[in-house]
């Protein structure tokens, strides 16, 4: 079926989301306000960075299982559309992105969807690469849900609630 990803086109996908995440990160901790959040975003920038490696080497040996479907192709379209709405797998800038917030808060709401996004997408994903790279995927996941976590409390710190 013409335009179906392949298992390595899925983690070109997540070496641009980690690039792009990279840059939004970079970007927050350069416009942020309050020294927490440039120092949480700077850390961030760095994690994204070391999943960017990551992705990279699992891209040179990327296999092609195949899950179940109830039609051909079914579930590789579902993955692209997962990656199709990714805020960072479009057009935009993720580092335009983080400058034009207009607070703190609202730079860490979008880090937030970021991070769910990711968990989601890395959670299909994981499907489609060796069982050797299903747990380094794993540990991606859970890295995410931590940071996800982490960019809560700081939302809940700097608002007071």
């Amino acid at each position: 079926m013409a335009g179906i990803l392949q298992g390595g086109d899925l983690l070109e996908t997540a070496v641009q989301i980690e690039k792009n995440g990279a840059a939004f990160y970079d970007a927050m901790a350069q416009s942020a306000r309050g020294k927490t959040v440039r120092e949480m975003a700077s850390f961030f920038a760095g994690e994204e960075r070391k999943h960017l490696e990551i992705f990279q080497e699992m891209l040179s040996s990327a296999g092609e299982p195949q899950p179940v479907e109830t039609y051909p192709g079914e579930y590789m379209l579902y993955v692209k559309a997962l990656a199709d709405q990714h805020i960072f797998t479009k057009e935009q800038d993720a580092q335009e992105l983080a400058r034009k917030a207009a607070s703190d808060t609202e730079a860490i709401d979008f880090a937030l969807s970021i991070e769910r996004d990711s968990i989601l997408f890395y959670s299909e994903i994981k499907h489609f690469v060796r069982k050797s790279a299903q747990e380094v995927m794993d540990k991606i996941i859970q890295e995410e849900r931590k940071h996800l976590r982490q960019f809560a409390e700081l939302k809940k710190q700097i608002s007071g609630s």
